[in-house]
């Protein structure tokens, strides 16, 4: 091969792999918080567009994931009475986002907006605003109330996976003439292939587990929220029914 056609093939490759790398990157959300201003997380991705000006029809700068971390700069209230927070999302993304599109930690009245909107959200959503309530309002008297959504969502949750997984694993399954499913492959336990069914995956990444039943092949959420509540908030309103959901919930059996 002509070694100059060869350097630039090796020339582009480079090129594709930084990009490649920029790419992936870019779909990491940040979790170290910007420098400057007062913090905020982004919680309804609905209204998260980063825009150049102050206004609906600002030209977008780029959409932000929930969960996201930004800095606010500044604010500015349009004529129609929509209010937008300049933000900081990296030394180099700056724009204007609508004010309900994020909370803050030092803002008061903020976790009882987001407990609002757990309250309104339903299944994975509600997992996930859940969980960065827990995560960026430590102090928040409201905490054993989103403790016990988080258990109950996450519970309601277990019983859809336990559809899915098994409408999953069918095709890996065979009947045997005694009705009992067998895994078809006997290189590992059956009730392996639940738990690491793929449905699990964005839920691990959210810190919420689940155990499994193999006699009833239903999953089962652990109970972590629950217990959390019952160690640093015994004396709650909602810790009795917590105490009610532990005892209900069902030992993991392998």
């Amino acid at each position: 091969m002509n070694p100059h056609r060869l350097i630039i093939r090796l020339f582009l490759l480079l090129i594709f792999l930084l990009l490649t790398v920029v790419s992936l990157t870019a779909k990491i959300p940040s979790t170290k918080p910007p420098a400057g201003g007062r913090l905020a997380v982004v919680v309804d991705e609905r209204l998260s567009a980063l825009r150049r000006t102050s206004d609906l029809n600002g030209r977008l700068v780029r959409r932000l994931g929930r969960g996201r971390l930004v800095a606010i700069n500044g604010w500015r209230t349009t004529p129609d009475g929509v209010v937008f927070f300049f933000v900081t999302v990296t030394t180099r993304t700056r724009g204007w986002i609508q004010r309900e599109a994020v909370v803050s930690p030092t803002h008061p009245g903020d976790d009882q907006r987001l407990l609002d909107l757990i309250k309104a959200s339903q299944g994975f959503d509600q997992i996930v605003r859940s969980c960065i309530f827990l995560d960026h309002f430590r102090h928040s008297p409201l905490r054993p109330q989103v403790l016990l959504l988080l258990a109950s969502a996450a519970e309601a949750e277990a019983a859809k996976l336990s559809r899915e997984a098994a409408r999953r694993l069918d095709s890996v399954r065979r009947v045997e003439p005694t009705g009992r499913l067998n895994i078809t492959s006997a290189a590992a336990p059956e009730f392996t292939y639940f738990m690491n069914y793929s449905g699990l995956d964005r839920y691990n990444r959210q810190r919420v587990y689940f155990t499994f039943d193999a006699i009833t092949k239903r999953f089962h959420y652990d109970g972590a929220a629950c217990r959390e509540l019952l160690r640093r908030y015994p004396t709650s309103p909602e810790a009795e029914e917590a105490r009610k959901r532990l005892t209900q919930l069902a030992p993991p059996e392998n």
